[in-house]
């Protein structure tokens, strides 16, 4: 019967085959009768296979954070949970960390994922980017990236991002072209980019991204997906859009209906969150997360849960949050899938949601039983080597240091050695530190420097002869999200000396040299001996199992480094929490005896790890963190004045204010007067200033200056979420005794012409606590002092 949707559905599958995912309507008009035959359409109410609805009920898995030896395993649990689709992202450095060197073999074969999902009955999506973000190192672009000059080339039409990139994606067709169901595969849609919006607004740059996609040998449609208050800022036609949202699907829904007639999806519905070090474990809620899911599902739409199962980001593949707070290993997420692949209340919520929206005809299997869970009993890891005795003999000598992608360095732990003068006391200064470093003289310890708090110096003490200074750095991660991607790593010359009563000095002729851990965390040649050591070191123990069973070694022991079974590399570990053990896969557990290699940098309180049947993730001790000096912050506004004074629209959409005139200064303070909903409380979901263009001014020197309040036991309210680039997140402050006003005050890193602010409010349903009505704003140079 050849009914209009029919025709539609061939008119929409021409467009595909051009390259042309979605089209507006007077475009789609002029292909409706080309003819040909493809499975799956878009419409202009409806996904469409075989020319039939298909409401798209997808999870998202990364199987890059899944043991391949589970991939089937958590396969069946999302199908089980209701869901029809699969959603997969690729990580471009995961199959390219070295220039020109692709590998899809083993844990990296994405093929094997997308034939394994189609198996169990699920369609695919598939993401290849190539930007990512997932909390993933970099965002998912390869370091060597990095090696070109420049802090403003990556995600845009630069040839120096561009040309890599196409080879990438023209790698991923020829590896997944296949796989399309225009082709018998599984393969339904694929992502250009990813939420370009929150980052840059050049359409030249989408369209160059999907050329080069379409390029590639993908003919399916192909789809952008974006925060709701950024659709509009990308949309491009012939390419169609999809919304990210966490809350409020009727917001995001109509933001698409204002670019594009088709079918609505929300492209990321986010059950849960990802942890950071040092914060509290986060949790979805399922109340909420239920009812939107039936409100979508009843309007017609479709989505993909992000996370259905979180995974673990093993290795040392785990991102960081901007500024820098980098991301924990278990990448559980408080999916209803957990970490380990167990299903709950959470996972039977859901499920019992979406089983009246089952396609006729449709039934759902049971999830599949818990894999083996086994307890090891406590072993000693009684041998051990200093990192100072790991280091390579060659050294890289330079004047100054640069960032390690230089020196073709990847990630690890980079040691530096100068020379000081004999002299007075005084304070050794780096131009930046990537991320943490421990800073020695004639090998005693001397203080910190931490990216973290842009703390670039340390105090050294007089000398009545030459001195040695050792900098021994540790890279955690590349920030994954935001203009912070030009995440060079290293001690960044120059780097300098400045006695107390005299002027600054550089310190020359540094000798440098790695243990470049490269793409999986590989072990340099270690020679361990029977005993402890002080400094930090690789130690290394075993124990004897009749079984290959799943089990989290708890390392709250321990300070903080990485983990290796078996030469395998875990991830890492840092006991400040909230997450305090690993996740180890029984597949990867050896009957009889394995071998355990731990390297750590502050020295563990015991040398000792056993093997528990649960997790723990959710046991903070900041006291366990790299000393930080007391903050002293003083703010003084009593002389001076607002440069603005306004009220905030009610609601959770963005706003910009713009101020009467520019202002001046390397300090800015929002400061909230009172709130909506009349109580004690200020929120901020994300905080960005405006330059006299009317765009937002780079933020990658941010640093929180003062907040007179944050949530730190409940949840994580810190300051630092208004200014990480996530709307999901936010400032809030704490329970209790504070009352307004309350002040934010950022360091913009140096004198910023600032035109206006944009605000975002904290998310959620109307009523929710903090979001701020009256406030003041004031930008200058001394709005706090001694911080």
């Amino acid at each position: 019967m050849n009914t209009p949707r029919r025709r539609l559905v061939q008119g929409m599958a021409a467009a595909a085959a051009v390259g042309c995912a979605w089209l507006p309507a007077a475009t789609r008009a002029q292909v409706i009768d080309a003819g040909a035959s493809q499975r799956f359409a878009i419409g202009d109410d409806d996904f469409l296979l075989d020319g039939k609805p298909l409401q798209i009920r997808c999870g998202e898995i990364h199987f890059a954070r899944v043991p391949r030896e589970y991939w089937v395993n958590r396969l069946k649990s999302i199908k089980a949970m209701g869901l029809n689709t699969v959603c997969a992202y690729l990580f471009w450095n995961y199959h390219e960390w070295r220039e020109g060197k692709f590998d899809w073999t083993g844990q990296r074969d994405a093929a094997e994922f997308c034939r394994l999902a189609h198996a169990e009955g699920l369609w695919v999506i598939v993401r290849p980017g190539a930007y990512a973000c997932a909390e993933w190192e970099m965002g998912g672009l390869p370091w060597w990236l990095l090696k070109q000059p420049g802090d403003a080339f990556l995600r845009t039409r630069s040839p120096h991002y561009v040309e890599p990139a196409r080879r990438w994606l023209n790698e991923v067709g020829r590896v997944l072209a296949p796989l399309q169901v225009t082709r018998g595969g599984g393969i339904l849609m694929v992502q250009v980019e990813n939420e370009y919006g929150f980052f840059g607004s050049d359409l030249d740059y989408m369209r160059t991204m999907r050329q080069a996609t379409v390029d590639a040998g993908f003919e399916v449609p192909l789809f952008q997906c974006n925060p709701t208050n950024a659709v509009v800022k990308t949309h491009i036609p012939g390419l169609f859009q999809v919304a990210n949202f966490g809350t409020d699907p009727a917001a995001g829904f109509k933001a698409l209906d204002t670019v594009q007639k088709g079918p609505r999806m929300c492209g990321e519905y986010y059950s849960g969150w990802f942890d950071t070090w040092g914060t509290p474990h986060r949790r979805g809620g399922v109340e909420g997360a239920v009812a939107d899911l039936v409100a979508m599902l009843k309007a017609n739409g479709s989505f993909s849960l992000y996370m259905a199962h979180g995974g673990t980001s093993f290795g040392l593949w785990g991102g960081s949050d901007r500024p820098m707070r980098p991301d924990t290993t278990s990448y559980d997420y408080d999916a209803p899938i957990s970490e380990a692949g167990w299903v709950g209340d959470k996972f039977t919520a859901y499920r019992n949601a979406l089983t009246p929206f089952l396609a006729p005809g449709e039934t759902l299997p049971e999830s599949p039983p818990r894999n083996p869970v086994m307890t090891i009993p406590a072993f000693a890891l009684s041998d051990s080597v200093p990192v100072a005795a790991s280091l390579p003999a060659r050294a890289i000598r330079d004047v100054s240091p640069r960032p390690i992608e230089h020196y073709d360095i990847s990630r690890g732990l980079v040691a530096y050695r100068v020379t000081l003068p004999a002299g007075p006391a005084g304070v050794l200064e780096a131009a930046k530190v990537r991320d943490l470093a421990w800073v020695h003289v004639d090998g005693q310890a001397v203080g910190t420097l931490d990216a973290r708090h842009h703390r670039f110096k340390v105090e050294l003490p007089a000398r009545s002869r030459p001195a040695t200074v050792d900098i021994l750095l540790y890279t955690i991660a590349r920030v994954n999200f935001g203009i912070e991607i030009h995440d060079r790593k290293g001690v960044h010359g120059p780097v300098t000396f400045k006695p107390h009563d005299g002027p600054a000095q550089p310190l020359e002729n540094w000798e440098i040299r790695a243990i470049d851990f490269d793409a999986d965390g590989v072990l340099p040649p270690l020679a361990f001996k029977r005993g402890a050591c002080r400094s930090a070191a690789f130690w290394r123990g075993h124990f004897d199992t009749g079984r290959a069973a799943d089990t989290f070694l708890d390392m709250s022991g321990w300070g903080q480094g990485i983990v290796w079974v078996n030469g395998r590399c875990l991830g890492r570990y840092w006991s400040i929490g909230p997450t305090q053990t690993m996740y180890l896969p029984g597949p990867w557990v050896r009957k009889g005896r394995n071998e355990v290699v731990v390297l750590d940098l502050t020295g563990p309180r015991m040398a000792r790890i056993a093997g528990l049947a649960t997790p723990i993730l959710d046991h903070l001790h900041r006291e366990r963190d790299l000393p930080r000096p007391p903050s002293t912050a003083t703010v003084r506004l009593d002389d001076v004045a607002p440069i603005h004074e306004g009220v905030f629209a009610p609601g959770s959409a963005t706003q910009d204010v713009r101020f009467a005139a520019p202002a001046h200064g390397r300090q800015f303070c929002l400061e909230s007067l009172d709130a909506f909903d009349g109580k004690q409380f200020a929120a901020v979901a994300e905080l960005a200033l405006l330059g006299k263009d009317g765009k937002t001014i780079e933020q990658s020197s941010w640093t929180i200056a003062y907040v007179s309040s944050e949530e730190a036991a409940k949840e994580d309210g810190g300051a630092l979420n208004a200014i990480n680039g996530q709307n999901s997140d936010y400032w809030l402050t704490a329970s209790g005794t504070a009352t307004h006003p309350h002040r934010l005050v950022i360091d913009l890193g140096k004198e910023v012409e600032v035109a206006g602010l944009r605000y975002t409010p904290r998310q959620g349903p109307d009523g929710v606590r903090g979001r701020i009505r009256r406030f003041k704003v004031y930008v200058g140079d001394g709005l706090v002092t001694a911080y």
